[in-house]
């Protein structure tokens, strides 16, 4: 008797990874694919609710503890990198690997088709039991060809073609055509340490992610052709391995009129793609110094806006973290939301205009596909480069940096008023309406998932299905 294709997900612990992995779940369910995923007891708390044509025989939700370290470094309760600073993300690796076994009894008890793994998990081969396995990438096809093959990323590889993070200003030489993939001098430091650098884990994640591209069956991108064809076609070409496009996978559209807090009642009396939305997620910690700079910048344009923050861990108390006066000056055209916000369902609302964000690649998504015009103000990983492709083609204005990385309140204005307001950008504004029919076609990006779901049920080693 046939039945279902059985995957088993495995993100990283971060939300960036954890969201578009579910919807990558969900995604698949609605496909007739029976999904297990997997994560700590925390994160899998903190996932959004099912949608209504999803049920839990399709999708299980399976908490894996995560294994406590020796010194216990990691804050108690911590099991994603929004509750840990930065500098302890190395060891939340520690004990991330450390679900390796867990998993493998797993893996030995659901016996499922594929295995559907992020950069991390390097050492899934092991344990796979020659099961395929997938590698889901939730970062941009071209935030990936610019780190290159596997061969660019570990060992001789890393000296010969990165050999240090003045190699990261330039067009990758891997690159056949004419493109605007690089990182400023402010960014390339960071990141070449971040990346290619020694961690408490043992393994860099340049390693991690040369270990997964050896080891994986397939890439699969949270991405599209119209949008990245030239990226994903030149990055199979690099690793010598199929890859796949699942579709940008947008968030439900919200179905509107839920949500009647504070902040939609002053949405409700604004004019029509007249508010900046400002929001820089839980990942990007601002410094005291970015957060004035932005409520200088928003107070010197004169623009209605809703600013989505949380209180920063330098401040103790919320009354801390914006300047003296700020929201008073400012109260007759701005809003300023601390804490968690329903981001979709004020991206919805017909009075936002555009978004001041560090350029995400999931919230690239999930702005676009309303057409909002997009300022950036990238801070790590792969916002750099998520920048600048958006800027290439014309979708968005990037705030214009000094050389150590900083800002001014003038620059946050200057890019505000020529993104909303200004003759200049016309063009811009247009730009955005117009790739909204592609980000937001969900016919089109479901079209991708079935594609996806077919070539996964033609490439099971193990079983046979209808």
């Amino acid at each position: 008797m046939a039945r279902n294709l059985h995957v088993v997900m495995l993100p990283w612990s971060a939300f960036g990874h954890i969201i578009p992995f579910f919807h990558l779940s969900v995604s698949l369910a609605r496909n007739g694919v029976h999904v297990t995923f997997v994560s700590t007891p925390r994160n899998i708390e903190r996932l959004p609710k099912f949608p209504p044509d999803v049920s839990n025989s399709r999708l299980d939700l399976v908490k894996l503890p995560l294994p406590q370290l020796e010194g216990n470094p990691l804050p108690e309760g911590a099991e994603a990198s929004v509750d840990i600073p930065f500098e302890k993300i190395q060891y939340q690796k520690v004990a991330f690997d450390g679900l390796k076994h867990p998993l493998e009894q797993l893996i030995i008890s659901e016996s499922p088709d594929w295995i559907i793994i992020d950069f991390v998990s390097h050492w899934m081969v092991e344990i796979a039991r020659g099961i395929p396995i997938a590698y889901f990438c939730v970062f941009s096809a071209a935030s990936n060809v610019f780190l290159g093959p596997p061969e660019s990323l570990s060992n001789d590889g890393v000296k010969r073609l990165r050999p240090s993070s003045e190699s990261l200003t330039v067009q990758p030489p891997w690159v056949d055509f004419p493109s605007s993939l690089a990182l400023h001098g402010h960014e390339s430091a960071h990141f070449y340490a971040g990346f290619y650098g020694d961690n408490a884990s043992g393994i860099s994640d340049a390693c991690r992610v040369a270990k997964v591209l050896q080891s994986c069956d397939l890439v699969a991108f949270r991405s599209c052709m119209e949008y990245e064809g030239k990226y994903l076609k030149l990055y199979e070409k690099l690793i010598h391995k199929k890859v796949i496009p699942v579709g940008l996978l947008p968030p439900d559209r919200p179905e509107g009129g839920t949500s009647r807090s504070e902040s939609f009642q002053w949405l409700d009396g604004q004019e029509p793609k007249s508010v900046v939305f400002v929001g820089f997620g839980s990942e990007c910690k601002l410094t005291k110094e970015q957060v004035h700079e932005i409520a200088h910048g928003l107070e010197l344009s004169g623009l209605h806006f809703l600013w989505a923050l949380r209180r920063p861990i330098w401040a103790a108390h919320e009354d801390e973290v914006l300047p003296d006066g700020f929201v008073e000056r400012t109260c007759s055209r701005g809003i300023v939301c601390m804490g968690w916000v329903p981001q979709m369902e004020i991206l919805a609302h017909p009075s936002i205009g555009a978004s001041l964000f560090h350029a995400g690649w999931g919230s690239v998504i999930e702005i676009l596909q309303f057409g909002h015009c997009l300022v950036i103000l990238p801070l790590i990983i792969d916002q750099p480069l998520n920048a600048r492709m958006l800027v290439e083609r014309g979708l968005a204005i990037e705030v214009e940096r000094r050389g150590d990385g900083s800002f001014t309140g003038n620059e946050i204005s200057t890019a505000l008023r020529l993104a909303m307001v200004s003759d200049e950008g016309r063009e811009l504004r247009a730009n955005a309406r117009d790739a909204a029919k592609m980000f937001g076609n969900h016919e089109l990006h479901q079209q991708y998932a079935r594609k996806f779901v077919e070539y996964l049920k033609n490439n099971v080693r193990k079983k046979t299905l209808d």
